[in-house]
């Protein structure tokens, strides 16, 4: 098994081969060149110095993000040339994990930090439980440790994420470049022991991200060349400031295309156009779409009943997801239906649907139950949820 591994989400540049238990080779530089300068010519001395056939790699492993949106670009699209050249699988790793490997076997909370600007990091808590194998060819056991996400992915504030850990009450270990920038900030805020990573296990190294692609890999986490993007776990400046000059506004005959258009490509049992041409002119729906400054990103529709309303559409361009439009159409959507004297508002989600939940959950809907083979194409569960007594 050859796993060739790529980091390139923050100042480090880094590029690692991993044949089954053995590293083969790493090469990595943390210097004011661009990853667009070096990345190639790393991968080229590494084939050189290896004599590697990238025809016998069997996957490639790349830090998939957060990080520093051009290097998590430039990454992406070393990755995607290679796979698609290849035919060859991607295993994205998020970069904390692969941060968190750098510490294989630690005994504590590993608390990965990278700088994600205006007082926030990306970051994400680990750990490693030892555990023990039966070995297959003699009566002794083999010693190993279990990779545990305590906390997925995150940007938040350094204030929060101290507060989180003094909560926890136990050892923290921190490392990754938001080191540098917040040091002298977590040793006023943190009230447990402590410790900072030393230098050679502090940045980005991209054979702990082959090491945690090989497991991905064997669990079958693999993506084609064609579908793999990065993870930014955060929209650009440009992004955001188009988010905040999208408005929310009634939806409108001229409107039905195109919110028919994402309905096609958001649901296998679409609406049609003529479905919502019935809601504009039902006087008990409330129907808006969410329009920043290329046009209409996402559209929710309503039903209104007395003092509850059914949510039964809300949807955002699969293009536009994760930039925060969702939480904001869901946030003002919400607070129309409650100008209309609504005070309950109930929704269905399919249960797989870990990022629809995860986004009402955080807007305070809470589940009441579960309809069992709710949906079709494919069958599943739809889980109930309801927002009670608004204020």
């Amino acid at each position: 098994m050859k796993i060739l591994a790529l980091d390139s989400s923050g100042n480090v540049a880094s590029i690692a081969l991993l044949e089954d238990d053995v590293l083969k080779a790493e090469y990595t530089i943390d210097y004011k060149k661009t990853h667009s300068q070096t990345l190639l010519p790393m991968l080229d001395e590494l084939k050189r110095m290896t004599e590697l056939d990238l025809e016998s790699i069997d996957a490639i492993a790349i830090a998939a993000g957060p990080g520093s949106f051009t290097g998590l670009r430039i990454g992406a699209a070393t990755a995607k040339g290679l796979a698609l050249a290849l035919e060859k699988p991607i295993v994205p790793v998020p970069t904390t994990e692969g941060l968190a490997y750098n510490l294989y076997g630690h005994n504590g909370v590993i608390c990965p930090i990278m700088d994600a600007r205006r007082e926030q990091v990306y970051t994400g808590l680990y750990g490693f439980i030892s555990a023990s194998e039966e070995c297959d060819t003699c009566d002794s056991k083999e010693d190993h440790y279990e990779f545990v996400c305590i906390k997925e992915t995150s940007a938040m504030g350094i204030e929060e994420l101290c507060g989180i850990l003094n909560e926890r009450g136990e050892e923290v270990i921190f490392l990754g470049d938001g080191v540098a920038v917040y040091r002298e900030k977590i040793a006023g805020l943190m009230k447990v022991p402590y410790l900072f990573a030393p230098a050679h296990l502090c940045r980005q190294h991209a054979g702990s991200v082959a090491v945690r692609g090989m497991e991905l890999f064997a669990a079958g986490k693999t993506q084609t060349g064609a579908e793999h993007s990065p993870l930014y776990y955060r929209t650009s400046q440009a992004e955001r400031e188009r988010r905040e000059k999208a408005i929310i506004r009634p939806m409108r005959d001229t409107d039905l295309d195109t919110v028919a258009e994402m309905e096609n490509a958001s649901y296998p049992d679409p609406w049609t156009v003529k479905g919502f041409e019935e809601e504009l002119s039902n006087t008990a729906a409330m129907c808006v779409v969410i329009e920043d400054t290329t046009g209409v990103v996402g559209y929710s529709v309503s039903i209104l009943t007395g003092e509850d309303a059914d949510l039964v559409k809300i949807t955002v361009a699969e293009k536009e997801r994760c930039k925060g439009y969702g939480r904001k159409l869901l946030d003002e959507t919400v607070a129309e239906l409650h100008n209309r004297g609504i005070q309950n508002v109930t929704l269905e989600v399919r249960a797989s649907n870990e990022p629809a939940i995860t986004l009402y959950e955080r807007a305070g809907f809470m589940s009441e139950g579960v309809r069992p083979n709710f949906y079709e194409k494919p069958v599943e569960d739809a889980v109930i949820y309801w927002l009670r007594d608004m204020k």
